[in-house]
């Protein structure tokens, strides 16, 4: 009696967990749909539609949300609008699909250069290096560049903007 319950519990958790690994898709089978929309995303950002590309982009993401590219690309176009802080993130979203893809590391480290994150860039760059071995490969290449140029310099006029004073009846 005091074994039958137990049993019990046992199958149907045996039963609930082969259920669901039953029904999910192998990682590597993106949605056609979602690399239909990253295509679309790919084009418009290569035609400088940065809306349109957003837009095509999130919308695969919404279709699949396991597809590593769109991330990537979207941190690209978060990169081009000069939002290191987003493109972080997105590249991070890329990164928990898959730690070892060089691409998103080096989106990544650029945006941290951008940020002024320069040690943890290089934390980036020592990790597709050690993916690399001892072959050279462009991402560590373009990467060590980046980080040896620098942060960009941002004077305090250009982070600062006074509002002008509106004009009073009194005047």
């Amino acid at each position: 009696m005091r074994y039958s319950s137990v049993a019990a519990a046992a199958a149907l958790t045996l039963l609930t967990v082969s259920t669901a690994l039953h029904g999910q898709r192998p990682d590597d089978q993106i949605d056609p749909r979602s690399m239909a929309l990253l295509a679309q995303g790919k084009a418009a950002q290569a035609a400088g539609n940065l809306d349109g590309a957003t837009d095509a982009l999130e919308t695969a993401l919404v279709v699949d949300p396991r597809n590593r590219a769109a991330f990537i690309v979207l941190g690209d176009v978060a990169q081009a609008r000069g939002l290191p802080g987003k493109a972080i993130r997105l590249y991070r979203e890329a990164l928990l699909l898959e730690p070892n893809d060089r691409v998103a590391l080096q989106g990544q480290g650029e945006a941290l250069v951008a940020k002024g994150a320069v040690i943890q860039a290089k934390a980036n760059l020592g990790k597709i290096k050690t993916l690399c071995g001892k072959a050279a490969c462009p991402e560590a290449v373009t990467l060590a560049a980046v980080i040896a140029k620098g942060p960009p310099i941002v004077t305090a006029a250009a982070q600062t903007k006074v509002p002008e004073k509106p004009a009073t009846a009194k005047e």
